[in-house]
């Protein structure tokens, strides 16, 4: 198997070669890229490869950027720090997404779907392989409709439905309801976050997990900044910053 890594962090690169080479062995990393720029200067005037890692945010911007100037044929499995883009990466020819530090047994199951893709289509054209692509990895990914929490000595079954946010503080995530119920979460946010629909959760920024219905409104802040609104109060502003304010901004809109 070739492999192409788009990856700018040296220690993240070589994280992932480990992995890889423990994996799936006898893998062929053909090159390794550090920018967009250059990302796409070699996809232009090199075959392409089995199979592509791609980091999301690299030294000279977001690897989204690749393809509107090349089109890849080739699955993708995006590598990021930041669960932000979710919803995005699946726009574009991705077979999965991987939080860093990447673990073996995530990417073990990313490189077991793409050997599923190629056995069902093998060296057929490059639409059915997209084809495959979006039937799988939206399919595979299965979501959270309920939680199980604590209250006092009892376990209370919450619909996912029926929650308007997560917001942790000093460490410890609650799950709020929209009748403003409060239950106690044993995951964090960055796991929450793997288990819901990225169409209808969005991490807001550190400390909020929020649900689409939930939201009121949305202002204006300073510096770029978005003010968001809830149904229910929160304990403090909840804000999202001038990073990600294009992206919350979309996933609005979807």
């Amino acid at each position: 198997m070739r492999v192409l890594i788009i990856e700018d962090e040296a220690p993240a690169f070589r994280r992932l070669q480990k992995i890889l080479e423990e994996v799936q062995p006898g893998v062929e990393i053909i090159e390794v890229l550090d920018s967009v720029e250059d990302s796409i200067k070699w996809l232009k005037n090199h075959n392409t490869p089995d199979l592509i890692f791609m980091d999301i945010q690299l030294s000279d911007g977001l690897s989204f950027e690749i393809f509107e100037q090349v089109k890849i044929t080739r699955p993708v499995i995006f590598t990021t720090a930041f669960d932000d883009y979710i919803l995005k990466a699946f726009k574009v020819n991705s077979i999965d997404y991987l939080l860093k530090p990447i673990k073996v047994e995530d990417l073990a199951h990313s490189l077991q779907k793409f050997r599923e893709m190629k056995n069902a289509f093998g060296h057929e054209s490059s639409t059915d392989i997209n084809t495959l692509i979006s039937q799988i990895r939206m399919d595979d990914r299965k979501f959270k409709s309920r939680f199980l929490v604590k209250q006092g000595e009892k376990l209370v079954s919450v619909e996912t439905v029926n929650i308007a946010y997560f917001q942790t503080r000093n460490g410890v995530v609650q799950l709020v309801t929209n009748e403003d119920k409060k239950y106690l979460m044993d995951q964090t946010l960055d796991d929450l976050s793997q288990h819901l629909d990225p169409e209808k959760f969005f991490r807001a920024n550190r400390q909020f997990l929020i649900h689409f219905p939930a939201i009121r409104t949305v202002h204006k802040y300073h510096k770029g900044k978005l003010l968001v609104e809830l149904n229910l109060p929160t304990s403090e502003p909840l804000t999202v910053s001038s990073e990600k304010a294009s992206v919350f901004k979309e996933w609005l809109g979807e």
